[in-house]
C-alpha cells in the first residue's frame, strides 16, 4: 500500500469513527448533557472563558485526559474560539506540569520513568535536538500527553522552546477534536429545536473531513521524522541502522 493510500485509509477510518461517536452521542443522549454544560458556562459570561481555561489546565496537571473537555469546547464555543481556549488551557497545563516535573517532583518523575528504554531514547534525542523533538512528539506522541508533560521537565529542553513547540505541535489535534465537538454541539441545538440548513451542515462536515485528513497527514510526516531520529523508541527497542541519520545538533 502506497503512503498516499495509507493516508486515505486512515482518513476514512477516522471519519467512520467520528460518525460512530456522533451516533453513540445520540443514543446515550450526550447532547442533553452538553446542553447543560453550555448553559452553565454561558451563564458565567466572559468569566466562563477563564473558568474553562483554568479547569482545562488543572485537569492536565492532574493527568486527566483532555478529550472530553476538548469536545465540550467545540460544542460550547465553536471551532475557532474553542480551539483558542483549548490551546491556551492545554499549553498552560502542560507548562505547569513541566515546571512541577523540573523543580518540585523531579526525583519522583525519574523514579517513575526508571530505566525505560523508550524514555531514555527520547531523553537522548531531546538532548541532541531540543524543542524540535518535543514538537514532533506533540504531533505524533510516543508517550501519553499528560504523562509526557512531567517527563519533559526532567529533560534538557529549554522552557521557552518547550512551550512554543508544545503549543504549535498540539494545534492540529486540538482543532480536529474541537471540530468534532462542534458537531456534537450542533446535534445538541438541533435537539433543542434549533439547527442548520442542509448547505451549512454539508459545509461543516466537509470542513471536518478536510481537518481530519490534514491532521492525519501531518501526524504521518511527524511519525516518519520521529522514526528517523528515535529508532530505539519506535522499533520495539531495536535500532534500525538504515533509518538513523547523522546526529544534528542545535
Amino acid at each position: 500500500m502506497t503512503p498516499r493510500m495509507q493516508t486515505t485509509v486512515k482518513a476514512i477510518v477516522a471519519v467512520v469513527l467520528i460518525a460512530g461517536l456522533l451516533i453513540l452521542g445520540r443514543v446515550f443522549d450526550v447532547p442533553l448533557h452538553l446542553r447543560r454544560v453550555m448553559t452553565w458556562i454561558d451563564g458565567l459570561g466572559f468569566v466562563g472563558v477563564f473558568v474553562f481555561i483554568g479547569l482545562y489546565a488543572t485537569l492536565t496537571v492532574l493527568l486527566v485526559p483532555g478529550t472530553i473537555p476538548t469536545l465540550a469546547a467545540g460544542a460550547i464555543f465553536g471551532v475557532v474560539q474553542g480551539s483558542i481556549y483549548v490551546s491556551l488551557g492545554s499549553t498552560l497545563g502542560a507548562t505547569l506540569a513541566f515546571f512541577i516535573g523540573r523543580y518540585l517532583a523531579r526525583d519522583a518523575v525519574k523514579r517513575a520513568v526508571g530505566k525505560n528504554e523508550k524514555f531514555a531514547a527520547i531523553d537522548e534525542a531531546i538532548g541532541q535536538e531540543g524543542w524540535k523533538i518535543v514538537g514532533l512528539l506533540r504531533l505524533s506522541p510516543l508517550v501519553p500527553f499528560s504523562m509526557s508533560n512531567y517527563f519533559y521537565g526532567i529533560t534538557a529542553v529549554r522552557p521557552i522552546g518547550y512551550v512554543l513547540a508544545s503549543w504549535i505541535g498540539m494545534m492540529p489535534g486540538t482543532v480536529m477534536y474541537v471540530y468534532i465537538g462542534s458537531l456534537l454541539g450542533i446535534a445538541a441545538t438541533a435537539g433543542a429545536g434549533e439547527g442548520m440548513t442542509t448547505g451549512q451542515l454539508v459545509l461543516t462536515i466537509t470542513g471536518l473531513i478536510a481537518t481530519v485528513t490534514v491532521t492525519v497527514f501531518i501526524t504521518r510526516i511527524a511519525k516518519r521524522a520521529i522514526r528517523e531520529r528515535i529508532p530505539v523508541a519506535t522499533n520495539g527497542g531495536t535500532p534500525d541502522p538504515s533509518s538513523a541519520p547523522a546526529v544534528r545538533h542545535q
